[in-house]
């Protein structure tokens, strides 16, 4: 079972947090994480993937236009995506710089697709998703493992 990681970045920060994830999913027997950014994505990842956690930095309260232009051009296989598990998180550069509202854009195409959507477990914040201001650090790092994690643990019950 593959868990995709996909994600933006346009400075490094939510790549920084995507590998973070990615930790988390690897935490989990049976379950293999597949880390992609928009530019390397492929369809075949897409339908292959019985979860998808998505992220992007904040760009005017929204994801970015690359994270969103997958989610568009893959508009066709969206009925192949029903039941599978959804997660966002995000990175911003000031405190109130709008992440719960980037990954509220994120987990909005994930509920168009059909996902079950999860957002990270109360042992971090439990809240809509992971998210940091700037670099992620070792608090951060370590919701972004708990989001994995869950996300992989709901993929082996929902979807195994």
């Amino acid at each position: 079972m593959k868990v995709l990681i996909l994600y933006y970045s346009k400075s490094g920060n939510t790549k920084k947090l995507a590998e973070a994830i990615t930790k988390g999913v690897e935490q989990v027997d049976g379950v293999e994480a597949v880390l992609r950014d928009t530019d390397n994505i492929t369809k075949e990842d897409f339908l292959s993937s019985e979860g998808i956690i998505a992220g992007s930095p904040v760009y005017f309260g929204v994801m970015a236009a690359q994270l969103k232009k997958v989610f568009d051009d893959y508009v066709g296989i969206r009925n192949k995506m029903e039941g599978k598990v959804g997660a966002a998180f995000a990175t911003a550069g000031d405190p109130s710089g709008g992440k719960e509202t980037t990954m509220m854009s994120i987990i909005q195409v994930l509920l168009i697709y059909g996902m079950v959507i999860v957002g990270d477990p109360i042992s971090a914040t439990g809240h809509y998703g992971v998210s940091c201001v700037g670099s992620p650090d070792k608090n951060s790092d370590k919701n972004a493992m708990k989001l994995g994690r869950r996300v992989a643990e709901l993929v082996k019950k929902i979807r195994g």
